[in-house]
C-alpha cells in the first residue's frame, strides 16, 4: 500500500476528517472527532511506513501473534491500538480490513446523535 492509497481509503469513509493535532508530521484521521488512524508522513517518505489503528483487544493479540509487522501501538494504549508496518507481511487486503475495523470501533463508540449525523451525510 502506498501513502496515496492509505490517504484516499481513510478519507473515503463517511464523516472522516484529517488533522495534524500533534505536529506537522503526524497525519490523524478522525470520525466524529475521535481518532481511528494515524501515521507519520516522514516515515512514509523514508520508505518505512507505519500506521496506528484501533483494534479489539482480543483480535489485537491474535494479529500480533500472527504477523511480525503488527506490534502494540507506539505511543498509544497497547491494549487498544496496533502499530502496523506497511508493505511487510500484512497483505493490503488485511490492511484495508483493519482500517475498516478501527473506523467501526470508533464509530460505534460515538453517541447515537453523532452516529446519525454521520449516517445522514451525503
Amino acid at each position: 500500500m502506498n501513502l496515496e492509497t492509505y490517504y484516499e481509503y481513510c478519507l473515503s469513509k463517511k464523516g472522516v476528517t484529517e488533522h495534524f493535532p500533534f505536529d506537522e508530521d503526524t497525519l490523524v484521521f478522525k470520525v466524529g472527532g475521535k481518532m481511528f488512524a494515524l501515521s507519520s508522513l516522514l516515515q512514509w517518505e523514508k520508505g518505512n511506513p507505519h500506521m496506528n489503528l484501533k483494534c479489539d483487544p482480543e483480535r489485537a493479540q491474535e494479529l500480533r501473534a500472527e504477523y511480525d509487522a503488527i506490534q502494540p501501538g507506539f505511543h498509544m494504549s497497547k491494549v487498544h491500538w496496533n502499530t502496523i508496518s506497511v508493505n511487510q507481511d500484512v497483505p493490503n487486503a488485511l490492511l484495508k480490513e483493519l482500517i475498516d475495523h478501527s473506523y467501526e470501533l470508533v464509530f460505534k463508540s460515538l453517541t447515537k446523535k453523532i452516529q446519525t449525523e454521520i449516517i445522514d451525510l451525503e
